[in-house]
């Protein structure tokens, strides 16, 4: 039986940017033990395959597999999932205006708000996280330094010391000095699995509050050897909890705070992720994580 997918670079406005990800728009009579090597078929960070949703006031369910399994939460995978479901009709959007639509994960239900242009077209989409940021216990800089073969005196350490956070998806937030600090990051795959595999920190992302862009704030990498994902050219899962580590550390009680961050640069996949994290009596209340997605390509699978 053949099923239709279709292709988008997520979290770029140009094609071949980004990060790659397969949607498969109508999932339903594709067999449960051929999702996973679907996802390792065509080897992207994520693949997602949508069902009808569970409860009929939300707009879809999604199931969402790396090649190496199913995870319950991801940015670039719900925010290009929006997109595409929008650009081929199955979402009705409001041409120059916003629509928001909420997508069922293994994390909970998900917000998307989806901004088309004039002529009905979406150009931009933000998610809004189904879980406020949760921290871990840090791990110590001279692990990390030996995890990510660089020196500790390229770790900021301090306040910012590294920490796991979670929105449903942990990752390790590691601020380093410089951006040179981020490009000279290695994973040594043998330390890793010795210290941090099997812990809330075993995903990593590196980064520096300098960028190499115009107008951008921060130049990140994200690491993911327990998904089998080497590295990642645009996390949105990272990027949230980015946004959660940095508003706990901004000294403002009230207010919407903004990054924009670049990542995949080291890959040759430029992307840009725009971050928001709102402050209430010194609590974060939200975080959001959206940009641009670029349809690719239609086909279909035997499956």
């Amino acid at each position: 039986m053949r099923h239709r997918f279709l292709t988008a670079d997520v979290f770029t406005t140009q094609r071949f940017g980004g990060n790659p990800l397969a949607v498969f728009p109508d999932a339903r009579d594709i067999p449960e033990q051929h999702l996973l090597p679907i996802a390792r078929e065509f080897n992207y960070s994520e693949t997602t395959f949508v069902f009808p949703p569970a409860d009929a006031a939300h707009t879809r369910r999604v199931r969402i597999f790396t090649p190496g399994n199913e995870i319950p939460f991801a940015g670039h995978p719900t925010v290009g999932t929006a997109h595409v479901l929008a650009a081929i009709g199955e979402v009705p959007l409001l041409a120059g205006a916003e629509t928001k639509v909420v997508l069922e994960e293994g994390v909970g239900p998900v917000q998307v708000t989806i901004v088309a242009d004039a002529s009905g077209t979406p150009n931009f989409a933000q998610l809004s996280v189904a879980k406020l940021p949760e921290v871990g216990p840090r791990p110590a800089i001279a692990t990390l330094a030996e995890v990510l073969s660089l020196d500790p005196s390229d770790f900021v350490g301090g306040e910012y010391a590294p920490e796991p956070v979670s929105c449903g998806l942990p990752w390790l937030m590691v601020p380093l000095r410089t951006r040179d600090a981020v490009r000279r990051a290695r994973v040594n795959l043998d330390v890793w699995e010795r210290t941090i595999k099997g812990t809330m920190g075993a995903e990593v992302m590196v980064f520096a509050m300098e960028a190499e862009g115009p107008n951008v704030d921060i130049h990140a990498r994200v690491f993911v050897p327990g998904l089998s994902v080497p590295e990642d050219p645009a996390t949105g899962s990272a990027n949230a909890c980015l946004g959660g580590y940095l508003a706990a550390r901004t000294p403002r009680d009230n207010g919407t705070l903004r990054w924009t961050v670049e990542q995949g640069i080291e890959m040759g996949r430029p992307s840009i992720l725009h971050v928001e994290a709102d402050k209430e009596g010194g609590r974060i209340t939200a975080v959001r994580v959206g940009g641009s997605t670029v349809m690719v390509s239609e086909g279909s699978m035997e499956v």
